[in-house]
């Protein structure tokens, strides 16, 4: 049954993509019909609840209707449902119809109607969505990838923090909701013979919070958390639609896993007076940030900071840049390394990421109370980088090649440790007495720049070739941006 439908929703992704729809539509579209058809069967036997959708604008509404009358009605459905409060407000926020052919609108109403979602398992719905959603990300003219992290890279993340129950948990830069969902998994599994009716309720309503620019990758998140059993049609959306960056916002959290979009600087579009559009930087004068710059990276790792309670654990994606780079850089790192325990470094492979170029790691590092004396002690550093290659489509990163990074990290007691080939600690003395506290640290030696007989399959060296002169190009627009005044160049 399960695979049937799977089969069904995809097999109607096609079609409509020889008519110019794209996943991100298709997906869109199927965000509201399965958010009505999930609410008229609660609203049913033996359910019944009062889902706050007018009677006008409900799922049968869609169902007796065809033809332009069909398209007509969704029209105004869609712009009605976008007034109303609550989750149903924000999904249906400015939505659009994109699918201009009405028979082939009735069709996938009918496709949806079918079914009887609800009583599908958890998983199942959520493994359709989260399957389109990397259906999705890997269109790439459409720039959704940038807002997917591997699920497995994610999930290893959530396995090394080890969240506890009835904490908090924030994602400044939520996408589509992954790391909520890895950490929802995570608690549900790890405790789930002693979780309590409070328990259980704090997971689903009052654990989780996010922001996220993107109107319609908020959506998306919306619609993947409901499909996962948070928050209901009733409740207050965890997401807010915003630039997380603007300001502190004021809650502090136990938690706070993130991958911020790649792109170095921030900036606004602004109209020239010749009526010509352009990019400006973008700076934010906070009060609680160490240093003010243009360099989103630098940034959300500051945000981040903030947005942590005293003892507070984070874990953030960050590109090279924040490693090595002076200035602003170079501050961000000394106070964050004085003022938390920054304890671990996660060197991660190129041929991870859907946006290509950027090479990342994940750092690693818990709030800590005002104190002279430095908190970090050493930052012990996993080498996933060099030797390993990895692709999107013929070799992807899968939980299983994370697996000795999260035995190395020692999550039951990160205190005892021990190196190991790919396993280094470096004491707080040796970081910062490097050039500008320089943390883009490597000692393996690279293999394929001596052994000829033991080059990667041809796809692979291909991709990180890419990688590579990607990487290289945006190092070159950094320096040009720095000529002409810093803008961003795209």
């Amino acid at each position: 049954m399960t695979a049937s439908i799977i089969s069904k929703v995809w097999n109607y992704c096609n079609t409509l993509r020889d008519d110019g729809v794209s996943y991100g539509d298709y997906l869109e579209q199927l965000t509201y019909f399965l958010f009505l058809k999930m609410a008229d069967e609660y609203s049913r036997a033996p359910y019944n609840r009062n889902t706050g959708i007018p009677e006008k604008y409900n799922w049968s509404s869609l169902v007796g209707k065809s033809g332009a009358q069909l398209e007509a009605h969704y029209v105004e459905l869609l712009k009605e449902l976008g007034n109303e409060k609550g989750m149903l407000g924000q999904i249906f926020l400015k939505a659009q119809n994109k699918i201009q052919d009405p028979a082939k609108l009735h069709k996938l109403i009918q496709m949806i109607n079918d079914e009887t979602w609800v009583m599908l398992g958890t998983d199942v719905k959520g493994d359709i969505y989260e399957g389109l959603l990397e259906k999705n990300a890997e269109d790439t003219k459409s720039g959704a990838g940038q807002y997917f992290t591997p699920r497995a890279l994610i999930r290893a993340m959530v396995e090394v923090i080890r969240p506890e129950t009835h904490k908090t948990m924030a994602d400044p830069a939520c996408g589509t909701g992954g790391f909520f969902l890895a950490y929802h998994d995570f608690i549900s599994t790890h405790y789930k013979e002693s979780l309590d009716k409070d328990e259980k309720e704090f997971l689903k309503y009052k654990t989780f919070r996010g922001w996220e620019i993107v109107a319609n990758t908020a959506r998306l998140c919306l619609m993947n958390l409901f499909l996962h059993n948070i928050g209901d049609l009733n409740s207050e959306p965890p997401i807010t639609r915003n630039d997380s960056l603007i300001a502190d916002p004021g809650d502090r959290f136990d938690y706070v896993l993130t991958n911020p979009p790649f792109g170095k600087k921030s900036s606004i579009t602004i109209t020239n007076e010749d009526g010509t559009q352009g990019k400006e930087s973008l700076t934010y004068n906070r009060q609680d940030f160490w240093a003010t710059t243009s360099n989103k990276q630098l940034n959300f790792v500051q945000h981040v900071r903030t947005m942590l309670k005293i003892d507070g654990k984070a874990a953030i994606v960050v590109p090279d840049n924040v490693l090595f780079e002076g200035g602003a850089g170079e501050t961000v790192r000394k106070r964050l390394l004085q003022s938390c325990d920054v304890h671990t470094l996660l060197r991660l492979p190129t041929g991870l990421f859907y946006a290509q170029g950027v090479k990342a790691n994940v750092l690693f590092f818990d709030n800590k109370p005002a104190s002279k004396d430095p908190w970090t002690k050493e930052v012990w550093i996993y080498d996933l980088r060099t030797n390993m290659h990895f692709t999107l489509k013929t070799k992807q990163l899968k939980y299983e090649d994370l697996q000795d990074f999260i035995k190395c990290y020692n999550p039951e007691n990160r205190f005892k440790r021990a190196e190991t080939e790919r396993f280094k600690k470096y004491t707080y003395d040796q970081i910062i007495a490097r050039d500008k506290t320089n943390m883009d640290i490597f000692w393996l030696k690279d293999e394929s720049l001596g052994d000829l007989d033991n080059l990667p399959e041809p796809d692979v060296l291909a991709v990180e070739i890419v990688e590579n002169i990607e990487s290289a190009l945006l190092s070159f627009k950094e320096v040009v941006n720095g000529l002409n005044g810093d803008e961003e160049i795209n």
